[in-house]
């Protein structure tokens, strides 16, 4: 294995871009009233433009981390903090699911256009206008033309039904995304085209990625750094030594492959532990 690999499987250094903390959770447990815990002391700091992918078995809590993440999950202890890099805008954050959770009764620009409305409900900060404008600009970035607005999810494919909930998401222009398996109900095809939709999305806004994935080479394609968890905790980190912008070509490299089977073998380890 080349130095680059060694490096990447020894400790979390990401790139010089990647700097102030945008996600920190300090101690952070989750016990349930059976006494199960389901995160157990965690630690955890995410840099502000930085992709970290979630990887470990089922069960070890990295759904139930980005729900904490984002308030939707209460705390049994420690804390949560999050912050933007832009200190004069009001901390925006996203959450895409792995089923796209569109509402069927909905047109696609209704259910896109759903975070402002919220928003204007509580804070009257944007005309039907200028929601109608984002509504465009956010299908437009995720490759979904003005001939989609006024169809119903169910006319929809699978996988324009993810581009139209990655288009709710981005409408708000959040600093984190927490991703929860959003690709894993698709074929590889679509699935390898929507990973670079994702990082061509990231390249233009360096936001904040929290991604949750059982595919090791999903996760090596799109982070900085992965999370290995296991029984509640960051069983091991792995940088990712690959620069970006980066295409499909490096999943035929050689060092990929000798990463994905080095990724395999921690799993593994950690999903006995």
């Amino acid at each position: 294995m080349n130095d680059e690999i060694t490096r990447g499987l020894q400790g979390p250094q990401v790139e010089g871009e990647v700097t102030s903390s945008a996600v920190s959770c300090d101690g952070v447990t989750v016990q349930f009233a059976d006494g199960k815990k389901i995160l157990d002391q965690l630690c955890l700091e995410v840099r502000a433009g930085e992709i970290v992918s979630l990887l470990g078995p089922s069960g070890c809590g990295k759904s139930t981390l980005l729900r904490a993440i984002a308030g939707l999950q209460p705390l049994s202890s420690g804390k949560v903090l999050t912050s933007s890099a832009d200190t004069d805008s009001k901390l925006e954050l996203s959450f895409v699911f792995q089923d796209p959770t569109l509402l069927p009764w909905r047109t696609v620009s209704e259910n896109v256009m759903l975070p402002l409305q919220l928003r204007r409900a509580q804070q009257g900060d944007a005309s039907s206008e200028d929601q109608s404008r984002k509504v465009e600009d956010a299908l437009e970035q995720v490759g979904l033309g003005r001939e989609h607005l006024r169809k119903f999810p169910s006319e929809l494919s699978g996988g324009m039904r993810m581009r139209a909930s990655l288009a709710r998401a981005l409408i708000t222009d959040p600093a984190i995304m927490l991703l929860d398996e959003p690709f894993a109900a698709l074929d590889d095809i679509l699935r390898t085209r929507l990973n670079e939709l994702l990082l061509e999305l990231w390249q233009r806004r360096r936001r904040t990625i929290l991604f949750v994935t059982h595919n090791i080479a999903e996760a090596i394609f799109l982070s900085h750094r992965i999370a290995i968890l296991s029984e509640g905790r960051i069983f091991r980190w792995i940088e990712i030594p690959w620069k970006y912008p980066r295409n499909r070509s490096i999943r035929s490299d050689a060092g990929f492959g000798a990463m994905y089977g080095q990724i395999a073998e921690q799993l593994a380890e950690a999903t006995v532990s």
